[in-house]
C-alpha cells in the first residue's frame, strides 16, 4: 500500500480527492493549519496533522519532512498554489528522500506561476491560443486600451486583488496607492468562464481534456453549478498549449468565452481545481490519472458522451461537543 499526502485538506478539491484516493486503496495523510476540529475531512483521512502557514517556509518544511518521514510518504499532493510555490522551490529534500511531488516541472511553474509570463508565453510559442495581453502596472504611463480594464497580483489566486478600473482617476489612484511591483493591467474581456480540467501524462504525451461552462459561482470564483460537455476545437487548442508548458499531472485551464466564440485563456492553475469533482463526476478519475502520470502507468482514454449538469450543495458535520473546558471529538 502506498501513503500519499494531502495538504490544506479543508479546501474544496480535498473531499473528492481523498475519496478517490481511498476508494483506490491509498493509506491518505491529511494535513491542514487549523485544528481537527474545524476541518470536516480531517476525519476522513487516516492520519491528520496540523501545519503551520506555508508563509513561514521553515516551519513549514520541517514539519511536512517530519510527516514525511514518520508516515513513510510516498506520494505529496498539495492543494493550493501557495504550497506549489513554495515545493517549486524545494524540491531536493523529497527527491533525496523518495517522496514523488505530484506537481509539474520548475520550468513549467515559473512559467504558469506569473500571469504575464504566461501571457508572454503564449503569445511567443501558441498561436493556438488566444492570449490576454498583460502589462506590469508599473511600467505603464498610458493605458493602451480603453476601460475598464482589469488590475491584479500576478500570482494572485480566486480572484484575490482583482479589481476592475473604469476612469483615469481610478488608474491613477490605483498606481498611486493600491499597486505594487506585483500588480499587472489587462484589458477586460467580456464573457462567460470556461475550465478545462487537463491531465496530461509527460512520459507520454498523451493529454486529456475536460471543458465545463460555470453557470453559477461565488463571488470568489467557486462554481457552484457547471455544464461539463465536448468542446473538441477548445480541447485539441488545451493540449497544445499543455504539450508546450511541458505539464505533467492534473491542472486546469481558466478561459473566458467572449461572445463573438473566441475563448482567450485567463490562467493555469497548477493543482487540483476547485471543480475536480464535475470532471470525475463526468466519468474521468482525474485523482487516479494524476497518480499514474508519476508512475509507471499509462493514464486512460475519455470520451465524453452527453454533456452533463452538475449542482454542488453543501453539508455540515459536528466536529465536536464542547463540555465546560472538554472537547469531546466526535467522528
Amino acid at each position: 500500500m502506498s501513503n500519499v499526502l494531502l495538504t490544506s485538506i479543508g479546501s474544496v478539491a480535498a473531499d473528492i480527492a481523498i475519496k478517490s484516493l481511498k476508494r483506490l486503496g491509498y493509506r491518505v495523510i491529511g494535513a491542514d493549519i487549523y485544528p481537527r476540529e474545524w476541518v470536516a475531512d480531517a476525519y476522513n483521512v487516516d492520519a491528520f496533522y496540523r501545519v503551520p502557514l506555508v508563509s513561514d517556509a521553515g516551519s513549514y518544511l520541517s514539519v511536512i519532512h517530519d510527516i514525511c518521514m514518520k508516515e513513510s510518504v510516498n506520494y505529496f499532493i498539495p492543494l493550493i498554489d501557495p504550497e506549489v510555490d513554495l515545493l517549486n522551490e524545494s524540491r531536493g529534500w523529497f527527491e533525496d528522500h523518495g517522496v514523488t511531488l505530484c506537481i509539474s516541472t520548475k520550468r513549467s511553474l515559473d512559467i504558469i506561476r506569473n500571469k504575464k509570463s504566461l501571457q508572454d508565453f503564449i503569445e511567443a510559442n501558441v498561436p493556438e491560443t488566444n492570449g490576454i495581453p498583460t502589462l506590469m502596472v508599473n511600467d505603464v504611463d498610458k493605458l493602451p486600451w480603453d476601460y475598464p480594464v482589469v488590475v491584479k497580483p500576478y500570482d494572485g489566486r480566486s480572484s484575490q486583488g482583482r479589481e476592475y478600473v473604469n476612469s483615469d482617476e481610478e488608474w491613477e489612484t490605483y498606481k498611486e496607492k493600491r499597486a505594487d511591483a506585483k500588480s499587472i493591467v489587462e484589458p477586460f474581456v467580456s464573457g462567460r468562464l470556461v475550465m478545462v480540467e487537463v491531465v496530461r501524462q509527460d512520459s507520454t504525451g498523451k493529454c486529456i481534456c475536460i471543458p465545463r461552462r460555470e453557470l453559477l459561482s461565488t463571488p470568489h470564483g467557486c462554481a457552484t453549478t457547471v455544464r461539463v460537455y465536448a468542446n473538441p476545437e477548445l480541447e485539441a487548442a488545451s493540449c497544445v498549449l499543455a504539450e508546450r508548458l511541458g505539464i505533467n499531472g492534473c491542472v486546469n485551464f481558466e478561459f473566458i468565452e467572449h461572445e463573438d466564440g473566441r475563448f482567450f485563456l485567463v490562467e493555469c492553475n497548477p493543482r487540483y481545481s476547485a471543480g475536480l469533482e464535475f470532471s470525475c463526476l463526468a466519468g474521468y478519475d482525474c485523482v487516479a490519472n494524476h497518480l499514474d502520470c508519476f508512475g509507471d502507468r499509462e493514464i486512460d482514454d475519455f470520451d465524453m458522451g452527453s454533456p452533463i449538469i452538475v449542482a454542488r450543495k453543501y453539508e455540515e458535520y459536528v466536529t465536536s461537543v464542547e463540555r465546560g473546558e472538554q472537547w469531546s471529538c466526535m467522528r
